[in-house]
């Protein structure tokens, strides 16, 4: 008796032990499969965010192929055209509808230097040089309609430049402080100029830091910001004119109203000072 009673102790040892080895095993499998959410295909993606923040090495392709998402769907949602350059602590949205955003296109469009586009402009009127014929006093010519903003400038190249805002300036141009451009203090609705001739090529919210933000091409290599307004007035494709309001100062992206605007060549920034008006 004393012999089967300890055969039966080990029997049942044993049979706890399996039991329990069973049951880590099986609780190793679901904790795999929970760490790693399987999709279709048997491909593992991790979860995305609803905005993604570009690192070294990033490409669209790498960063679809990380949440199991097609890379032309990224950049659609975030307005970014062939060949789908991206930067380094660049923000992209990651989650949305194409359908919803106002344009189909970086820009600055991106934090890192904005890119040169082609873009067909509206044709200007050239520059009519001093020694050219002199119109007779009995004919007019035709005078433009004055903007609202009057004050401008004009380069050599002919492009007329008007000062974007009537605020007082509230910081200036200082690459070392991060300061890419001019920033006007003003109220939330008023006036932002175009400063030149141009067209739109971004008029959306895909940067966090910049806001409601406004690109306009100009002639030469010129690219004009216009960041942090309350409301924009125009949208991708607008052909503007120097002077014309284009946005509504506010305070998108930033801690308080302000305009900053940025003043871009070759993809570059420039300060503003060189081309404004006094």
């Amino acid at each position: 008796m004393h012999l089967n009673h300890v055969s039966i102790f080990h029997s049942q040892k044993m049979i706890k032990t399996i039991v329990l080895s069973m049951a880590v095993a099986t609780a190793a499998v679901v904790t795999g499969c929970a760490s790693k959410p399987q999709v279709s295909g048997g491909a593992s993606y991790a979860h995305a965010p609803n905005y993604y923040t570009v690192r070294s090495g990033d490409t669209l392709s790498r960063i679809a192929n990380r949440y199991g998402m097609n890379y032309l769907d990224i950049a659609a949602l975030n307005d970014i055209a062939p060949p789908y350059r991206i930067y380094v602590n660049q923000s992209l949205r990651l989650k949305g509808s194409a359908a919803q955003r106002t344009t189909s296109t970086q820009a600055m469009a991106q934090t890192a230097p904005i890119q040169r586009q082609s873009v067909n402009l509206p044709t200007q009127r050239p520059v009519t040089p001093p020694t050219q014929t002199v119109i007779p006093p009995t004919q007019r010519p035709v005078v433009p309609v004055v903007p609202v903003n009057p004050s401008s400038s004009t380069l050599a190249s002919g492009l007329r430049w008007v000062k974007p805002s009537n605020g007082a300036i509230i910081q200036t141009f200082n690459l070392a402080s991060n300061v890419k451009g001019t920033r006007y203090g003003g109220n939330v609705g008023d006036p932002v100029f175009a400063a030149a001739n141009g067209q739109v090529v971004y008029a959306a919210d895909g940067l966090k830091e910049y806001g409601n933000l406004v690109l306009v091409k100009h002639v030469d290599g010129y690219i004009t910001a216009y960041a942090h307004n309350s409301k924009m007035l125009v949208k991708s494709g607008d052909n503007v004119t120097a002077g014309q309001k284009i946005a509504e100062m506010g305070s998108s992206g930033a801690s308080r109203v302000m305009l900053e605007f940025q003043v871009r060549l070759d993809g570059k920034p420039v300060n503003p000072t060189t081309v404004l008006p006094n």
